[in-house]
């Protein structure tokens, strides 16, 4: 389960890191969109398979889609690191929405997907 679980994180942080790429690739700008898009889908499947858990999948499948890869694919330490380097730079309202519009963002993606897997 460890090696799946690794395996998983591994897949999510490449899957973080392209999605990272191909946001700057096309959008110029201080705006860290690449890292909001990551985190807010990471919790958005996260809802999903919280709702599902709750009815009953395996416990392994929960343990490697959730810790490994939702693990891997967001990262809230990057969030903060740009928000701070945001306000650093003087852009206080980009600061602000990435801060509390990226954790509001991903509550709700949560929340939505737990909505739509029947919870």
């Amino acid at each position: 389960l460890a090696c799946a679980v690794g395996f998983a994180g591994a897949l999510g942080a490449v899957c973080r890191y392209l999605t990272d790429r191909a946001f700057k690739s096309r959008f110029t700008g201080l705006f860290p969109g690449g890292t909001w898009t990551v985190n807010i889908a990471g919790s958005f499947l996260l809802g999903i398979l919280a709702g599902i858990a709750w009815s009953g999948s395996a416990v392994d499948v929960r343990t490697v889609v959730g810790v490994g890869f939702c693990g891997g694919l967001t990262t809230w330490s990057a969030a903060s690191w740009e928000t701070v380097r945001l306000a650093e730079s003087g852009a206080y309202a980009r600061a602000l929405l990435n801060g509390v519009g990226g954790l509001a963002a991903a509550c709700a993606a949560a929340c939505l997907g737990l909505f739509l897997a029947g919870s």
